[in-house]
């Protein structure tokens, strides 16, 4: 059975796309079969592959709302052994769509069912808020990952997300756990994120992953060229942080 790893903070611009598209890549490089679930309304992880978001294709909104299975949208990427399941603005809708559907927050455990067995990882990109969807990311997930930005009001926001993990965990996802908590945007020649960093690793103890996600302009170049970091430019500092990223999460497995 495939591991289920949401990344996750409701806080925008702290890395949680990149990361969610990066850490699938560098498991598929690793010989992981992978698949990347987008259920962000932005869709970046989509494009972020390669794949037009604006395309009206089916997606990850149509099987929230019940039209058609997850196996149904499924997009083979053009980098081996990673597979996505895209999003566009449509899932915007699916927050109004779903209210009175039954049981709407497990509308994507449900989905999962039928394509867990199918893959050794599947990462989920979740929106950058508390809504609905981000509900269901983490009643479907066994674990959460959450990027933290070197930068002042760092933890602004993290006490509310663990407190919907809390809430989560006791009504609909018993077995939920913390993955580990991921710095991004390091710069190692600012004090600032050093005292960061060193804050966070006080507050999360071992918890925070030992790899560092470095500022690196090819980690920002890459989207939009439809590339993850390690196909666009391999050699690059963020390729190498996200690869130690991927290793440390099939040694915590």
């Amino acid at each position: 059975m495939g591991r289920i790893i949401t990344v996750v903070n409701q806080k925008g611009g702290v890395g949680k796309t990149t990361t969610a598209i990066n850490l699938a890549a560098c498991l598929a490089a690793q010989g992981q079969k992978t698949l990347l679930i987008d259920i962000d309304p932005q869709g970046n992880a989509t494009s972020g592959v390669g794949f037009d978001k604006t395309n009206s294709q089916q997606n990850i909104y149509h099987v929230m709302i019940g039209e058609i299975g997850l196996a149904d949208v499924v997009q083979s990427t053009s980098f081996s052994l990673l597979d996505l399941v895209p999003s566009n603005t449509k899932l915007v809708g699916a927050e109004v769509e779903m209210v009175n559907l039954k049981e709407r927050e497990n509308r994507l455990k449900a989905a999962l069912e039928q394509l867990k067995q199918d893959y050794q990882f599947l990462i989920i990109d979740s929106p950058p808020s508390l809504g609905i969807l981000t509900i269901n990311s983490l009643a479907a997930t066994q674990s959460i990952l959450v990027p933290i930005q070197c930068e002042y009001y760092a933890l602004e926001g993290i006490t509310e997300l663990l407190n919907t993990v809390r809430l989560v965990k006791r009504n609909f996802n018993q077995s939920l756990k913390i993955e580990g908590f991921l710095l991004t945007m390091y710069d190692r020649r600012t004090r600032l994120s050093i005292q960061v960093a060193n804050e966070i690793k006080n507050c999360f103890k071992d918890r925070v992953f030992e790899v560092l996600i470095p500022r690196n302009v090819s980690l920002g170049e890459a989207p939009s060229f439809g590339q993850p970091i390690i196909h666009y430019s391999k050699h690059s500092q963020g390729a190498k942080a996200y690869k130690s990223l991927a290793g440390e999460v099939l040694l915590r497995g």
